[in-house]
């Protein structure tokens, strides 16, 4: 069973430019960038933002500033149907580059890796042995990554890249698969060889919601206990209904229990420890399906 780590995440002079220079260039961070904009920098948790060299100059070739327009327009459309779809004020910062946050001493959340050069950090720096990707392949498409040498590259330094999609912006779809990408997680804890490291696109609402589903299950928390837990080292909108909804479906024993539509908004936010033990033997028989 895995522990909150007491430590938000990264050394915090990423927060202050006069102490850059101690840093390769291409490690940088807004610290506010994924935060609602009423939220001050001085109190936000510390998020690792991965920025390369060439995304912070300045560069003078008109196909590149091309690119760079069709980037901000894909992120406009993309940020304006995650605030209509889920009603929360982040954002993703495409431009940025990797951002994550250390939740737990094991467990990493975060958006989507870009390049190899992502994953050589990760493994060097972050010491992470598994990779759990929540995104399907249109979501990878869409913002034009090259996922094989991503892959490629986790086998050659030993990590083990798992896949369990689910559509973005979809509660329905997160239910369903929350089982499935828990006994991934979960396994990957218990093998105890690295960190694993849990990502969708931005890491704001999938990638969270299956983290705190494993806190939920495995680490003797309620449903509220550890999305607080959560939120507060990484400021995100996961869907709470969608892990209440996996709790049901998994600790359901009756097939005359009443639906779980029909329940109230509270119920399934906390498990009794016979239901909490059933959901975890019913999570574990998942591997390798």
């Amino acid at each position: 069973m895995s522990t909150i780590s007491s430590t938000a995440c990264f050394s915090s002079v990423f927060q202050n430019p006069s102490q850059t220079e101690l840093f390769p260039a291409n490690f940088k961070c807004r610290f506010n960038s994924m935060l609602p904009k009423k939220q001050s920098k001085m109190g936000a948790p510390r998020i690792f933002c991965n920025l390369s060299e060439t995304e912070t100059g300045v560069d003078d070739n008109p196909r590149n500033s091309k690119v760079s327009v069709r980037s901000k327009n894909r992120m406009e459309e993309y940020n304006t149907a995650m605030k209509k779809m889920m009603r929360n004020p982040y954002e993703y910062h495409h431009d940025l580059g990797m951002n994550y946050t250390l939740i737990t001493d094991n467990l990493i959340v975060g958006s989507q890796p870009q390049k190899p050069e992502d994953i050589d950090h990760l493994k060097q720096e972050e010491k992470v042995a598994y990779i759990l990707n929540l995104q399907q392949d249109n979501d990878i498409e869409y913002w034009g990554i090259d996922l094989q040498p991503i892959i490629k590259r986790c086998r050659q330094l030993g990590i083990h890249h798992m896949r369990t999609p689910a559509r973005d912006f979809d509660p329905d779809s997160l239910r369903n698969i929350l089982p499935k990408a828990v006994s991934s997680l979960e396994w990957a804890i218990a093998e105890g060889k690295g960190r694993v490291y849990v990502h969708c696109t931005a890491g704001l609402g999938r990638a969270p919601a299956v983290a705190i589903a494993y806190m939920f299950w495995f680490c003797g928390m309620n449903v509220n206990t550890a999305f607080e837990a959560l939120t507060s080292k990484r400021p995100c909108g996961p869907n709470k209904r969608a892990i209440r909804g996996a709790t049901y479906d998994l600790a359901k024993n009756d097939p005359w229990k009443e639906p779980f539509e029909n329940l109230p908004g509270h119920a399934f936010e906390g498990v009794a420890d016979w239901e909490r033990k059933l959901i975890q033997d019913r999570v574990r028989s998942l591997r390798g399906t």
